[in-house]
């Protein structure tokens, strides 16, 4: 037998490199979170002034489904939703999340960052309160856990001692003696909510004719 030698070509050997990745650039977000029945001019002051204050790229309402330490909305989650949208839709800074009416049921703040954190663990998040949220911040769900998954944010209200019992960044904000429920008081009497709420919300309220009952 003949044997028949066979030659091959010596095979380059390939360089490995590691490939890199480039960690994803995340954002510092401001969350201010609350029932905004109905929205009004202090909601958007308040982040608009933390937003500039704190150099933050974003500020994130979040309407509340049904609040733990407050009476159920008396209107629907997507009116309160869709004035939400009318007021912030002029600020490229302001954004308006629907996380906590998707998930439905009693909205727990802890929870909400909790997702947050899975969802865009890149960016650092801030907790926006006012002075009376400080106040009673030891009755919401798991405090502790909330102050270690967001740096908490108090405004200064007048009337409101400061009297956090976790470290807290302070905001001052010009004051406006303005609330929801002010609002829907004046509305039920026939008053004028103008200047107290955007022109849009305003507008939205007079036509779908809420909270005059």
């Amino acid at each position: 037998m003949i044997a028949i030698a066979k030659s091959f070509e010596k095979t380059p050997a390939v360089e490995l490199k590691e490939e890199k990745i480039e960690p994803k650039k995340g954002k510092q977000i401001g969350i201010l979170g609350g029932t905004f029945n109905p929205v009004h001019t202090a909601h958007l002051i308040v982040g608009e002034q933390v937003l500039s204050k704190l150099h933050l790229d974003e500020i994130w309402f979040i309407p509340t489904n049904i609040p733990p330490l407050k009476d159920a909305p008396v209107v629907s989650a997507q009116d309160r939703a869709n004035m939400l949208e009318l007021a912030t839709q002029d600020n490229p800074h302001f954004q308006v999340k629907m996380f906590e009416l998707t998930r439905g049921g009693v909205s727990y703040t802890v929870d909400t960052l909790r997702y947050l954190h899975e969802l865009h663990p890149e960016n650092q998040y801030f907790l926006i309160m006012g002075s009376d949220q400080v106040n009673n911040f030891q009755q919401w769900k798991e405090p502790t856990k909330i102050a270690q998954l967001a740096t908490l944010v108090g405004v200064k209200r007048a009337g409101y001692p400061q009297s956090a019992e976790l470290p807290m960044i302070w905001v001052d904000v010009p004051g406006l003696d303005v609330s929801s429920t002010s609002i829907r008081q004046t509305i039920a009497m026939g008053g004028s909510i103008r200047y107290l709420v955007p022109d849009s919300v305003r507008n939205y309220i007079q036509k779908k004719g809420l909270y005059h009952e």
